[in-house]
This record gives structure tokens, sequence and C-alpha cells, in this order.
């Protein structure tokens, strides 16, 4: 019986574009973070106090993805940088092209960063390389400990993860513990940040770590 690689042809494509708009990045200087979580982990809130923290030092956009609407990209734009969206009309995910011409929309190869904030969903957008430099993703106490171990493989890609809404972790049943056991058994290198992006608790960890990322592009590491 033969065996049809469905998954490897569709993504096959999508992997080539992300190699060489990753290859492009590099070779302009810039660092790409793709920014992912579930819906209504707080990534669009996260993201803003991210991107005007960054401006101060670094130029720096970015790109929104959603089904429908500019809302995400709106709000962005109120950090003072240039952000491009991109709908997906039904598509759980970004692909490599869709982020390239969204860079392009942007003058992001002439920029030091950009943070993709990819669809709200915690399994397509782990699943499709857009070029990225680096992974990182959110998880909200709100969704509960139980997710690392029923959707594994965004735990497994992320170079880090932002434990979010720990403000909230008195009014919700939240086994931080058992999470961050289940995180680890998946992804032993995980940088781990507890945040509140409402509170702005535990939030300069997390800027310390994007910024010494783009500061190593600069420098060519």
């Amino acid at each position: 019986m033969t065996e049809i690689p469905v998954g490897k042809d569709l993504l096959d494509p999508n992997d080539r574009a992300a190699a060489a708009l990753r290859a492009r990045l590099a070779e302009r200087g810039v660092w790409m973070l793709n920014l992912m979580s579930g819906a209504g982990a707080g990534k669009t809130t996260l993201l803003v106090r991210t991107l005007e923290r960054l401006k101060r030092r670094f130029r720096v956009g970015a790109v929104a993805g959603d089904l429908e609407t500019s809302r995400d990209a709106e709000r962005l734009a109120t950090a003072g940088v240039p952000v491009a969206q991109i709908n997906t009309h039904g598509a759980c995910h970004l692909e490599a092209d869709q982020v390239e011409r969204a860079l392009r929309e942007i003058g992001g190869f002439d920029l030091e960063a950009v943070v993709v904030e990819n669809v709200g969903n915690l399994v397509c957008p782990a699943e499709f390389d857009v070029g990225e430099t680096e992974r990182a993703m959110i998880l909200s106490v709100a969704e509960g400990h139980d997710k690392p171990a029923k959707y594994p493989l965004m735990f497994t890609e992320s170079r880090a993860l932002l434990l979010n809404k720990i403000d909230l972790l008195p009014h919700v049943d939240f086994d931080e513990e058992a999470a961050l056991r289940d995180v680890r058994a998946l992804n032993p290198s995980v940088e781990v940040f507890r945040t509140s992006a409402r509170t702005g608790e535990g939030m300069e960890a997390w800027y310390r770590w994007v910024e010494d990322r783009i500061l190593a592009r600069r420098r060519g590491a």
C-alpha cells in the first residue's frame, strides 16, 4: 500500500517561502518574533506594552493576524510603530508569503525587529513556519493548566513561554506547578516568564529577553 504524504506536500511550499524569508531577514539584520497563543490570552495587550518599550531603543514594527477586522492592528498602532494587518478570512494561521507581503507594506526589511501577532489558536499557528527568527507563546492562567498536555506542539516549538494574567491566579482554578511540569517535560530549555500585561508585573524580564535578542542580531550573532 502506498502512503500519500498529504501534510508534507501541503507544507513544503510554505516551508520554502519561510526559509527564503528568514534568510533575507538575517541578511538585513532584522530579528522577527512569531508570537502565538490561544484566543483571549492577552496577546495584544502584552504586545502593545512590548512595542512601547522596544521603540525607545529600536526601529520596530508589527504584523497582526486575525480572521477578520483590523481591531488588533489598530490597538498595536497606538504604540506608535508601523503595523500591518493580515486577515485570513477563516484560516487559523498565518503563512510565510502573507507575512512577507505585510513586511513590505511597513518597510519591515529596514527595521531592526518585527513582532508577528499570529492568529489566536493553540494548534494551527505552531504548524506553519512564517520565516521567524524565534517563536514565543502566551498561556493565560484563565485557560487552564491542562493546555500544555493537550496542545503540545506550540509549547515544544517555543523558545519562551509567557504565563500571563497571573494577577488572576487567586480567582481561577489553575495549577501552576502542574502546568509547568508538563511544559518542562515537552521543552526543558524553554524560558518561562510570569507576567501580567494588565498590571505590568513580570514584564521587565520579558523586555530584557527580547532586547537581548535584538541586540544580538544587531551584532551579527
